[in-house]
C-alpha cells in the first residue's frame, strides 16, 4: 500500500455528489487542500431530478455554479402541482408568494442528475478540489480516537492511504464508512415505503406556465412522481408501503404498468408516452427503506453529510436541498475550526444541530402531508393516519429533536406531538382547500400553514444572505449561545448578542 504523505489533504471527502462537490468547494474556496474521492466515473446515474430554489440560488450560487444551471436548459420548476388530499382536483403551489413577485429566484430546476453532477463536480475542480474518480474507500484510519485518514483502491487496483485534519463521508446512503462516525442508523416507521421507478418519452405536460411543474399524485395503493425533465423524458416512480411489497414483485414492467392503472390522473398522462428501454434510463428500479437518519453525524476527525446521515421520503423533492445544505453547515464549521476561530466541539455540535433540525421540519412537514390525504378505503393512507400510528415513530421523532430544538417545535411527550401533528395536518389541509379555490393567489394561502413555514424558512434565509451579502444584516443565532454565519457564508462566527 502507497501512502501519499507527500500529498496530505486538510480535508478527504468520500463521494462526488452533490453534497460532496459541495462541500469540497466551499472548503477549497477558503484556501484549503481537498481531495475528493468517488468510486464511479462521471457522468454517473442518480436518482433524484427535482430541486428546490435555495439549492439554485442559495448554495449554487455561493459555489460559483448557479450561472451555468442556468444556461444548462435544465427544465424550470416554478412549483409543485399535487393531487393529494380531499379535493379531487389538483391543486397547483407555486414557489413565488405571488405572480406580481415572481423572479428568477421563485424558481427551480427538475434536473437529469448525470448532467447536473457533472456541473458540480466540474466545478469543485475548477476551484481547487483534487478530484479522483474510480477510486473507492475501503476503510478509515484511526488514532487516539480520532480518524486520521481512508485507505483506497485507485483505478488500477492500487491501494492507498491518505491523511487528513477531516474526512467528510458523501457517500450517499450505501456508505460503506458511515458507521466509524458511531451511533446507529434508524429507519423510520412511519416512512417505511419502496418506490419502482422509471422513465418515459412522450407524457403529457401540466399547462403552461406550469408545464415544468412536478406532479405527484395519490391513489389507493400510494402515490406516484411524475417528472418532466426535458419536453419529451419524464421520470415517473409509484412509492408503495413495505407491507405491499408484492405489487412491485415479479416482472417490474408489468408491476409498474399496474400501478399506473390504477392511478387514473398519471394513467393519462402516460397514455401516449413509451418507456425508456435502453441505456441507464431504460432500467427499472427499486428503493427501498429511504427514510432514516443516523444518530450522530460527527466524531473527531469525520462528519456525514447528505444520504450518508440522513434522508426523508422525497415527495416535497428535499433530498438534494438537504444533501448541499448539510454541506454548507458542514463547510462553515471545519472552515473555521481551520481557520483557529470556533473549536471542533461548538462547531461541529453547530453543524449537527442545524442539520438535524432542517430534517426534523421536513421530516414533521411530511408527516403533516401524508395525513391530510383522505381515502379511508386504503390501506396505505389508513394506515399512514397519525390517530392510527403507534406512538413509537412519535417518539423516536421526539427524541430526533430533543435537547437542541424542542422550545421551537414545543415537543414534550409522544401524546402532544401526536395532537399538534394533527392539528398542522388540518390546518395544512384548509390551506390546501383555500388554495384549490383560488389559484391565482398562488403559495399565500399555503404560508397560513406554520409547517410550510418552516419548511420554507432555512432555506429562504440562506437564498437570501447569498444574494444579499451584509446588506442581510445579522442572522440570530438558530440556538441559545449558537454561532452565525459570517457576511460571505464560508464561515461561523459568535453572535454579536453572545
Amino acid at each position: 500500500m502507497s501512502s501519499d504523505n507527500h500529498g496530505d489533504f486538510d480535508v478527504v471527502v468520500v463521494g462526488g455528489g452533490p453534497g460532496g462537490s459541495t462541500l469540497a468547494t466551499l472548503v477549497a474556496m477558503r484556501g484549503h487542500r481537498v481531495l475528493l474521492l468517488e468510486k464511479e466515473s462521471f457522468p454517473r446515474y442518480q436518482i433524484g431530478e427535482s430541486l428546490l430554489p435555495s439549492t439554485v440560488h442559495g448554495v449554487c450560487r455561493l459555489t460559483g455554479v448557479a450561472d451555468e444551471l442556468a444556461e444548462a436548459g435544465f427544465t424550470l420548476k416554478r412549483g409543485g402541482t399535487m393531487r393529494w388530499g380531499a379535493n379531487p382536483d389538483p391543486w397547483t403551489f407555486a414557489f413565488s408568494v405571488s405572480q406580481k413577485t415572481a423572479g428568477r429566484t421563485s424558481t427551480a430546476f427538475q434536473v437529469e442528475r448525470m448532467k447536473f453532477d457533472q456541473i458540480l463536480l466540474d466545478n469543485a475542480r475548477r476551484k481547487g478540489v483534487d478530484v479522483r474518480e474510480r477510486c473507492t474507500v475501503i476503510d478509515v484510519t484511526e488514532d487516539g480516537g480520532r480518524v486520521r485518514g481512508v485507505t483506497y483502491t485507485d483505478a488500477d487496483g492500487a491501494d492507498h492511504r491518505v491523511n487528513a485534519a477531516y474526512i467528510v463521508d458523501a457517500s450517499g446512503n450505501g456508505s460503506r464508512i458511515h458507521k466509524h462516525v458511531g451511533g446507529t442508523r434508524e429507519y423510520s416507521e412511519f416512512f417505511r415505503s419502496l418506490a419502482l421507478f422509471g422513465y418515459f418519452e412522450g407524457g403529457k405536460r401540466l399547462p403552461a406556465p406550469n408545464s415544468g411543474n412536478i406532479l405527484c399524485a395519490a391513489f389507493e395503493s400510494g402515490w406516484f412522481w411524475y417528472i418532466p425533465l426535458s419536453d419529451t423524458l419524464t421520470s415517473v416512480g409509484a412509492v408503495v408501503r413495505r407491507e405491499d411489497a408484492e405489487k412491485i414483485q415479479g416482472d417490474p414492467e408489468t408491476a409498474l404498468l399496474k400501478l399506473v392503472d390504477e392511478c387514473p390522473l398519471v394513467k393519462d398522462y402516460l397514455s401516449d408516452a413509451t418507456r425508456v428501454t435502453t441505456g441507464e434510463y431504460g432500467k427499472l428500479r427499486v428503493r427501498k427503506d429511504y427514510s432514516y437518519h443516523n444518530t450522530t453525524f460527527w466524531r473527531p476527525g469525520m462528519v456525514l453529510i447528505g444520504d450518508a446521515a440522513c434522508f426523508v421520503d422525497p415527495v416535497f423533492s428535499s433530498g438534494v436541498h438537504l444533501a448541499t445544505y448539510s454541506a454548507l453547515l458542514a463547510a462553515r464549521s471545519i472552515n473555521s475550526i481551520l481557520a483557529g476561530l470556533v473549536d471542533e466541539e461548538t462547531a461541529l455540535t453547530e453543524f449537527e444541530a442545524r442539520y438535524r433540525r432542517e430534517y426534523s421540519v421536513f421530516y414533521e412537514f411530511l408527516m403533516s402531508f401524508y395525513d391530510m390525504h383522505v381515502d379511508e378505503n386504503s390501506y396505505f393512507w389508513s394506515a399512514k393516519k397519525l390517530t392510527k400510528n403507534t406512538h413509537g415513530e412519535l417518539e423516536s421523532f421526539v427524541e430526533l429533536v430533543a435537547g437542541m430544538s424542542a422550545s421551537e417545535f414545543g415537543l414534550n411527550d409522544a401524546e402532544s406531538a401526536a395532537l399538534r401533528f394533527k392539528k398542522r395536518s388540518a390546518e395544512f389541509a384548509d390551506a390546501v382547500d383555500e388554495l384549490v379555490g383560488d389559484q391565482e393567489r398562488s403559495m399565500m394561502p399555503l404560508f397560513k400553514s406554520s409547517v410550510v413555514r418552516q419548511a420554507m424558512q432555512q432555506g429562504a434565509q440562506e437564498q437570501t444572505r447569498v444574494q444579499l451579502g451584509a446588506e442581510a444584516g445579522v442572522d440570530a443565532p438558530m440556538f441559545p449561545d449558537g454561532l452565525v454565519p459570517s457576511e460571505d457564508g464560508l464561515l461561523w462566527v459568535a453572535s454579536a448578542d453572545a
